[in-house]
């Protein structure tokens, strides 16, 4: 039986670009995808955040160019912290899944394994 599970992702993007969000933004969505045997069809809702220096695009935008054109899908900013981590986009993605919480790979890219060395593959 499915149930809504939450997963968590964080990547950095290289440049303040519009290319380089929109390539950080489809790798994470696609490796999440991968990890958990997931389809776009599978996710309810998900939800970006951008670290306050990514100007040049939203993270949503590059989400439809990878199959999420039916997905609720919404960008924010990320808390303005002193010494946090750069071009960081984060994402929790609801989806409907037959894995348990624990099944659930949470996917942390590149300079974003920092974030939550604790779950980061």
């Amino acid at each position: 039986m499915s149930s809504v599970r939450a997963i968590r992702g964080a990547t950095q993007a290289s440049a303040n670009t519009a290319e380089a969000i929109a390539a950080a933004t489809k790798e994470l969505l696609l490796e999440i995808l991968k990890a958990n045997g997931l389809s776009t069809d599978d996710f309810i809702s998900v939800i970006f955040t951008a670290s306050p220096d990514l100007t040049a695009a939203f993270p949503a935008g590059s989400a439809r160019e990878v199959g999420f054109t039916d997905t609720p899908l919404i960008c924010a900013v990320e808390i303005d912290v002193p010494g946090a981590l750069e071009r960081t986009i984060r994402v929790m993605a609801h989806v409907q899944s037959t894995l348990s919480k624990s099944e659930i790979t949470h996917i942390y890219l590149g300079a974003a394994k920092s974030l939550r060395r604790d779950i980061a593959q």
